[in-house]
């Protein structure tokens, strides 16, 4: 059982890395794909027009961004933003968002 202990502590720490470096992905391709125009930084909209992402659940941001990519959901804005985005840039994103908690 002792040795179960350092394992757990490796493992548990090789996944914290991984996520975070999802979140710091997330954070760029938020800015870096011009979220933060409309939803603003650290995911607080100053415009009453968009909402704000902060508090947001990352898979109802996913599931959002791949809706608004397929066109299953309709904005003509979030449907042009999300037309490029990837399937690891949606997850980042919405793991950024999800940290924002």
């Amino acid at each position: 059982m002792k040795s179960a202990v350092p394992v757990f502590f490796c493992l548990a720490m090789i996944f914290s890395a991984a996520v975070n470096a999802d979140i710091a992905q997330g954070q760029s391709a938020y800015a870096a794909r011009g979220c933060i125009g409309c939803h603003g930084a650290g995911g607080v909209s100053v415009s009453p027009t968009y909402p704000s992402l902060k508090g947001r659940n990352g898979d109802f941001i996913r599931k959002n961004l791949t809706d608004f990519r397929s066109g299953a959901r309709k904005n003509p804005v979030m449907n042009a933003m999300a037309a490029g985005l990837k399937d690891a840039e949606i997850r980042d994103i919405a793991d950024y968002i999800n940290s924002l908690q």
